[in-house]
């Protein structure tokens, strides 16, 4: 039997939700070891919830202790680098909320950290973890799908004055941007997940539906390396709330299901060209093992990379990835020009898109 590891999760708004879909349901694999927020009202409403087995309002109290094997960080964006890079250095494996960090330059020094510790850092992406998403990469992969075409890729989401009334929501310095880091990374990974790297991209955004720093409003023409084009939105002054994929291929076209917040899940519609196509993609899913949604499916995922039986399921080169995509976005919208993929460390904005920082 699978030893369990232990966890102890940090920042209990988001964290919470990682206890209540992944950990607590498989108390075969995981021991909620602790939880950490700096809220103590938070924390022990959290705490007591699901009867974790200690609680601090103190990160340095969970690195003493050897009895935690991971440290799954969900705290603001701007802390993410300096917990991950000292979770690292005391030994532990780390989950870490997206967006990882604030520059493809701290990806780069949190890539070399986890080499030199040994350990494993997981970034989250859950929305990959669906049965529809799964399906569709496996049809992509196996070829099936054919040459790719055209692509588009909406996060239409609704967010109001209540919502960054949280005090560090909407500001460059404490959420490191705005619709694009918190809400579109998500459909931004999925796309590029199905349809490989990007080779340009023209970006514009502004900021029209709440009065925050950050962007609110965003739209993109990407070139991807394949030569397939893909349109991206991003708004969270929709009345209704959809993260939508759509891709069109030689063979096939893949639509999601339109499903805000899990938009990996089924039921995704799958059209082939013609019947021997459809006959393929059957055979082809019929033995698709079951996978998980969310970041119950990350995290089972996870488990088994830690027992040696997989690989990391989300690395820190895909979250670096999406931070290139963040990157290009930025830097178009800041000076009205097309961007060229892949970033260099000599690109000007290699060390921060961060507009306050020119």
């Amino acid at each position: 039997m699978d030893e369990i590891k232990s966890v102890a999760v940090v920042g209990l708004n988001i964290g919470r939700s990682h206890i209540a879909e992944a950990y607590a349901p498989r108390p075969e694999r995981w021991r909620l070891a602790a939880v950490c927020d700096r809220n103590q009202e938070r924390l022990d409403a959290v705490a007591d919830e699901f009867s974790a087995e200690s609680r601090t309002l103190h990160f340095d109290d969970l690195l003493a202790r050897d009895d935690i094997d991971v440290i799954d960080i969900a705290t603001p964006p701007a802390t993410h680098f300096e917990l991950v890079s000292r979770a690292l250095a005391a030994g532990k494996h780390v989950v870490c909320e997206k967006p990882l960090v604030g520059s493809l330059h701290e990806a780069d020094l949190l890539a070399n950290a986890q080499a030199q510790s040994g350990q494993m850092l997981m970034p989250i992406f859950q929305y990959r973890f669906g049965e529809g998403v799964q399906k569709a990469r496996r049809i992509i992969e196996a070829g099936l799908a054919g040459k790719p075409y055209l692509g588009t890729v909406e996060t239409h989401w609704k967010r109001t004055p209540d919502y960054y009334a949280v005090y560090w929501r909407g500001k460059w310095e404490t959420e490191l941007g705005g619709v694009l880091m918190t809400h579109a990374i998500h459909q931004h990974d999925m796309m590029t997940y199905l349809m490989g790297p990007l080779r340009r991209l023209f970006a514009r955004a502004t900021t029209r539906v709440n009065a925050i720093e950050v962007e609110d409003c965003v739209t993109a023409s990407w070139e991807m390396a394949n030569g397939a084009l893909v349109a991206a939105s991003a708004t969270l002054g929709s009345q209704n709330e959809i993260s939508r994929l759509r891709l069109c291929f030689e063979n096939v076209t893949f639509e999601s299901g339109g499903e805000a917040y899990s938009p990996g899940d089924e039921p995704w519609t799958i059209l082939p060209a013609n019947q021997a196509v459809a006959a393929d993609i059957r055979d082809l899913v019929a033995d698709l093992p079951p996978v998980g949604r969310r970041f119950l499916g990350q995290m089972d995922a996870f488990h088994e990379a830690l027992h040696g039986r997989g690989p990391v399921p989300v690395t820190i080169d895909d979250a670096r990835r999406a931070l290139e995509l963040a990157t290009a976005f930025y830097h178009s919208a800041q000076t009205g020009s097309d961007v060229s993929l892949p970033i260099s460390p000599d690109h000007p904005k290699y060390r921060g898109w961060r507009p306050d920082r020119a």
